[in-house]
């Protein structure tokens, strides 16, 4: 397992992207905190991350590719729309599918799913790869979330092909606005 920089991803872009690719589960930076992702197309992968975490219930976000992506899979109502406009930033988006835009193991066969842009370098990267990355948060189900290396679960460490590490976050996750049915906002 490798602790890369920003520069490093930069130097080894097209290797790791070809490494994601093909389903290596990693840590990442966002604008909140550390995400624990795969390749949200892979169900091989996401099935480990669900064994990684301990959480078989629950279902995944994805960091999406780019607004447009939104558009292309999910269904988009009006106040669907004044919250695609705050992308890039601190929210997930849960919106109705139109298709099967992930594997079905990222959010279990429901008709929605939780999408994400944040405002961060990583989603750049994630547009150049042009395939959803499932987000969730660097923990075992119902752990403090990572915020450094130090308080990164070594169980979770040891099971990822690489962590992409920019020091600690002093963020909290992402805000979920359900747009699914009637506008509900989650505070976490």
């Amino acid at each position: 397992m490798r602790i890369l920089t920003r520069e490093e991803i930069n130097v080894e872009k097209k290797t790791l992207m070809e490494i994601i690719f093909d389903g290596a589960v990693f840590i990442y930076p966002t604008d909140t905190i550390y995400g624990l992702g795969c390749n949200a197309l892979k169900s091989v992968s996401v099935k480990k991350i669900r064994d990684i975490k301990n959480r078989a219930q629950n279902p995944f976000s994805a960091i999406v590719p780019s607004k447009q992506w939104i558009f292309d899979n999910c269904i988009v109502g009006e106040k669907a729309i004044e919250w695609i406009e705050k992308l890039p930033g601190p929210y997930t988006l849960i919106l109705k599918v139109k298709n099967s835009a992930v594997a079905k193991e990222v959010n279990l066969n429901l008709n929605t799913l939780g999408v994400r842009i944040p405002n961060h370098w990583f989603s750049s990267f994630v547009e150049e790869l042009e395939v959803p990355i499932v987000t969730t948060s660097a923990n075992k189900a119902g752990s403090n979330f990572m915020t450094s290396l130090d308080n990164l679960d070594l169980d979770i460490k040891n099971n990822v092909d690489f962590i992409i590490y920019e020091g600690e976050k002093k963020g909290s996750p992402s805000k979920i606005i359900d747009l699914s049915g009637k506008l509900k906002i989650i505070e976490r």
